[in-house]
């Protein structure tokens, strides 16, 4: 990307910050959903089922409720590297790849909006 620009221009900015805002605010209830259903006490009502179907039963809840935690942890982790990017939105260096210093594509912060390399210095990383 053969750029002069050393930044996004404000009216870009203020559109990726609304893009951001919004994929916290799905984050943040997509966690809060996460986290009721692996705090929620549920039994799914087997007190009078067979031992066997018990314990399996509860076997498959530990599972889920550890797989459950893991998408709990992803997903604040996602909602930082957001919270960040709003930072960076902030201070204007929004959009700048951190190892080549060029504009990440806009069609690429639309769909990744927290992206901190461009395509090109992602490639290289491999």
């Amino acid at each position: 990307m053969n750029d002069n620009k050393v930044r996004y221009p404000d009216a870009d900015l203020a559109e990726f910050r609304a893009i951001i805002e919004d994929k916290i605010r799905r984050a943040e209830e997509d966690l809060a959903l996460i986290k009721s259903s692996y705090k929620n006490d549920s039994n799914n009502g087997i007190e009078d089922t067979s031992p066997t179907f018990k314990a399996f039963e509860e076997g498959s809840e530990t599972m889920s409720k550890e797989a459950n935690v893991q998408l709990a942890i992803r997903q604040e982790k996602f909602i930082r590297d957001l919270k960040n990017a709003l930072l960076r939105i902030e201070n204007k260096t929004y959009g700048i790849c951190r190892v080549t210093g060029s504009l990440i594509q806009k069609e690429r912060l639309k769909l990744v909006p927290h992206a901190t390399l461009s395509i090109e210095a992602k490639r290289q990383q491999r």
